[in-house]
């Protein structure tokens, strides 16, 4: 299989301003703006982004920068740098890149890991096993799209950022390939 044959599911428009993104996950998940830091956080994005040896996309970084570390429904847990503790999450981002090239990505399935061109960066996790990832394609880091790994062997796409994914995937406006739907009767932790 290769990255061609991996299906894209496209949204029917693409959110790019990274406020109307946020807007739209907390309006997806209840009790989530209970989580939501009283004043935006200082997060050393040089540092992070140089260690990784590339920039983020803008909304997902708005999203750190309002909300620690959270998980959506007890199943989606989402990898937010904390102020002050990038380091260890540069050294875990690391740790998934490492598990994600070794023990997930397949001779032939025409996905690679980051650093490779296009390469794949994980950002999320499901407490099934489920990975949640970047495809670092585009012109810039805003083009970027959402690549889904469920432990049942599902592979595809969304053609949006990580924060209108996970409105979409929350408010059941995507086709969860693979994944079951969120409950949202479980509070973000």
């Amino acid at each position: 299989m290769d990255d061609e044959l991996v299906s894209t599911q496209t949204p029917r428009r693409r959110v790019t301003d990274p406020e109307e993104a946020l807007a739209l996950l907390e309006r997806a998940v209840p009790g989530l703006t209970d989580l939501r830091r009283p004043v935006r956080a200082v997060i050393d994005w040089d540092g992070f982004e140089q260690g990784l040896g590339t920039g983020l996309p803008s909304d997902f970084k708005h999203l750190a920068e309002w909300y620690p570390v959270f998980d959506i429904g007890g199943f989606l847990v989402i990898r937010l740098p904390e102020p002050g503790e990038e380091g260890r999450t540069l050294k875990a981002t690391r740790d998934c890149l490492a598990v994600l090239a070794d023990a997930w990505l397949e001779p032939g399935l025409g996905l690679l890991a980051h650093p490779a061109p296009g390469g794949l960066l994980p950002w999320g996790e499901s407490c099934d096993g489920d990975q949640f990832m970047w495809s670092a394609t585009g012109l810039t880091p805003q083009d970027w799209v959402v690549t889904v790994a469920s432990r049942g062997g599902a592979w595809w796409h969304y053609g949006g950022g990580v924060v209108q994914f996970l409105a979409d995937y929350c408010t059941e406006t995507l086709e969860p390939w693979g994944l079951p739907p969120i409950d949202l009767a479980v509070p973000p932790s």
